[in-house]
Parts: C-alpha cells; structure tokens; sequence
C-alpha cells in the first residue's frame, strides 16, 4: 500500500495513487526498432554549452575576488534553482508524490525559472518518458549510450524519433490544467533572463556594491553551470555507478555523491522502484534537502498529501529483486 501523509503528518492509506501516476511507470511492452537514425548535431546547443561553461571557467577564476556575501547569494541561489527542479519539476510536476498550494506553486516555478532547464512542462514531459521507458531509444538521456551521452550529449543531437513519438502519445491534462505551468511556459524566456541571470547578478551589486562582473559570472553563469551538471549526474552517474538494493533488473543506482549535489536526487535505484515516493528515498532527509524543504512546507500548512511506500512494500522488493546490499537506515 501506499501511505499520504496530510500537513499534520497524520499517515493515509491510499491504494489508488498509482492511477495517478501512470505515465511514469515503466513500460515493459516497448519494443525498440530494428536500425538507428543517423546523429544529427545541433550546432546551437554546442556552442552555447561550450560558451556556458567557458563563462563558468572564469567565474571560477573570480571567486577569490568575490565577497563573502557574494558566495553565501550564490549558494542560496544554487539552492533555490535546484528547488526549482527538484521539489518542483520533478516531485511535483513529473511525479505529482504530493500536493503544493498556489503560493508555492508559484515559487517553485520562479525557482525553476532561475534554474533554465526548459520550462515546467517540457521537463515533466520528458521525465515521464524517461521513466516510462528508461535506457531505451524512447529514453531522452538513455545512460546505455555512454556516461557523455546520459549527462550533456542528449542535449547535443536530435532527440531519437521514439522521444518525439512517445513524448506526444503521453496524457498531460494535469500540466495543462495547472495555470502556474503554464503561464511559466508562456512567460519563460522572460522568467529566464530576469531570474537566472539578472536577479543573481544585480542583488550584490546593489546591495552589497559588489562588482556586476563578479555578480554576472559567479552567482551567474558558474552558479548555473553547477546546478545543471548536479542535475545531469543524476542522468549519468545516478544510472552507472552505486549499488541497486531495491531492483538489480534495473540500471539506476544509489549514489550518495549525487544525492548531495542534487540535494536529494541520487538515491536512484530506490525512485525507479518507487517513482511516486516523493522523498525519493527511503531515508527521509538523510542527504536530501529537498524532502526537508517539502516537510517544511507540509508543516506550514503549504503542501499536502505527500506520497510514501509502506515499510511493508519496500522489504518485499528488497527481498523479491534486491541486490544484496540493502541496509535499512
């Protein structure tokens, strides 16, 4: 069974989460087709990355110039766009494990402007692919195709004609109906350059008197760049190395250095397993900032019906297709 727990932390028994969930579990009926497209590079993406980073190289270089209330913006600006991703594209939006009222809503998706990974519904459209059908050709980022390919090349070449077939044949009406989503993906390029780039560059700089070099290339661009390769190491890394204590049938894998970085998101093997758990793990706030920030918000009365795996369901799956190397706790 699946338990919610509502913002009191009184536990729900709810048998038909997973109906709402659907599109997330994995599809064990795909079949992938015999010959492979050619690569098709998109030349726009690789120069930009290329400069991206080449822009975070030297904010790296300007850190020791960089005050320290500089450094403490740009970490609460990394935590705020990793919130935005991980709270809210992927355990709210992707995943729908609890509920979040409009006031957070709305910051998550500011948050998730801050972060630039495309906008809300693009990303829990091809969350739910990858999930639906992980490490194959309908997998955006399938890590089978190398740790490059899993955690920056997808992003290089045209997506495999199953992405584009699948991502359309998937049921959004939950994304289209939510307003905050959508008016995000209306405004998007807008939100982006106000909050990822500007917000982060002009705060210190008017009131701190920071210079708006260091504020444009520190909290800026190597901020960015940071949380975008934490995010993809849970793509790639997440998917190679650490042990698979809840499924070894599957490729994700419990990976503490990637939980960290991604405050919260490595603990893979168990979120294949169990997509609609929105701690993504078993261990509460252990290495996960983001199941504290949900549990804070539950408390202020802000989220709702969080969604949790019995103890009961996760001994039978360690047991029925475990590893080996499970440790509770």
């Amino acid at each position: 069974m699946i338990e919610t727990r509502n913002q009191h932390g009184d536990k729900q028994q709810n048998g038909g989460a997973m109906a709402e969930t659907a599109d997330d579990v994995f599809d064990d009926t795909y079949k992938e087709k015999e010959g492979k497209p050619p690569m098709m590079f998109v030349w726009r993406n690789i120069i930009l990355m290329s400069l991206l980073h080449i822009a975070a190289l030297y904010g790296l270089l300007l850190l020791p110039s960089a005050s320290p209330l500089t450094l403490a913006w740009t970490a609460v600006c990394y935590f705020i766009s990793a919130l935005g991703v991980t709270a809210g594209a992927h355990r709210l939006w992707s995943h729908r494990s609890y509920k979040a009222s409009l006031p957070l809503r709305v910051f998550l998706a500011l948050a998730n402007s801050m972060a630039f990974q495309n906008d809300i519904y693009e990303w829990a459209r091809d969350h739910r692919v990858h999930h639906k059908y992980s490490e194959t050709d309908a997998d955006p980022h399938n890590a089978k195709r190398g740790f490059f390919f899993a955690h920056i090349g997808w992003l290089l070449v045209r997506k495999h004609p199953d992405v584009i077939e699948k991502g359309r044949k998937l049921e959004l009406s939950d994304l289209k109906a939510d307003q905050v989503v959508m008016f995000q993906r209306r405004h998007y390029k807008l939100s982006v350059v106000t909050l990822c780039f500007l917000l982060p560059m002009l705060v210190p700089w008017y009131f701190w008197g920071e210079s708006l070099t260091v504020g444009y290339f520190v909290p800026g661009f190597l901020r960015y760049a940071v949380v975008l390769n934490a995010t993809w190491l849970v793509n790639s890394a997440a998917h190679i190395w650490g042990n698979r204590p809840y499924d070894k049938t599957i490729n994700p894998r419990e990976n503490p250095m990637v939980a960290f970085s991604a405050i919260g998101e490595g603990f893979h093997n168990y979120h294949h397993t169990f997509p609609f758990d929105y701690a993504t793990s078993e261990f509460g706030c252990k290495l996960n900032l983001t199941t504290a920030f949900i549990d804070l918000m539950c408390f202020m009365g802000l989220a709702t019906d969080c969604k949790r795996v019995s103890k009961e369901m996760i001994i039978a799956r360690v047991q029925r297709t475990g590893d080996g190397s499970y440790k509770s706790g």
